[in-house]
């Protein structure tokens, strides 16, 4: 038995019929067709599929669509604004933090509730922020100057510099 919800994707509400042990992750994937929300582990290690449900990171492969129901997502789609890159993935951009680019989409959101949490994170403080998702190029470093980076940009500080790291 299909059961209705009504879900805010990225600015545009939708009303969907699905099944109610359809996972949210395949929802956003699959039923809407926003790809950029990745399926690492289906076990909620890598954070492969973070998105914003009503501003707080979540992990969509441990979470039911219907748990959604009435509740505003955000997907790495609705991140950037009127075609501009938002900070963050400005910071992943002039810092070399995507790599592969497969952790990018669940770190930057993760990362966006972080610096609306914490608007000037230490290096410790963003290590800790983002321990939950997993980067398997191993390229934390990048990835902390690029959240580093943005949250310089947000607050209108001087921005640090890109130059790379070589650890």
């Amino acid at each position: 038995m299909l059961k209705q919800i009504t879900v805010t994707v990225n600015g545009v509400q939708h009303t969907l019929e699905v099944e109610p042990r359809l996972l949210l992750v395949h929802m956003i994937r699959e039923v809407l067709n926003l790809t950029g929300t990745h399926i690492g582990c289906d076990t909620s290690s890598c954070g492969a599929c973070t998105i914003l449900l009503d501003g707080k990171s979540i992990k969509s492969c441990t979470v039911l669509a219907v748990q959604a129901n009435g509740k505003s997502i955000t997907t790495i789609e609705g991140v950037a604004q009127n075609g501009e890159l938002s900070p963050l993935q400005e910071g992943f951009k002039e810092n070399h933090g995507l790599h592969c680019g497969f952790c990018t989409p669940g770190m930057i959101l993760r990362a966006t509730e972080l610096l609306a949490n914490n608007p000037n994170p230490t290096e410790e403080e963003i290590r800790w922020g983002i321990a939950g998702n997993l980067c398997r190029c191993t390229g934390y470093n990048n990835i902390v100057k690029a959240i580093q980076y943005a949250g310089a940009k947000m607050r209108g500080d001087e921005l640090p510099s890109t130059e790379p790291e070589f650890v």
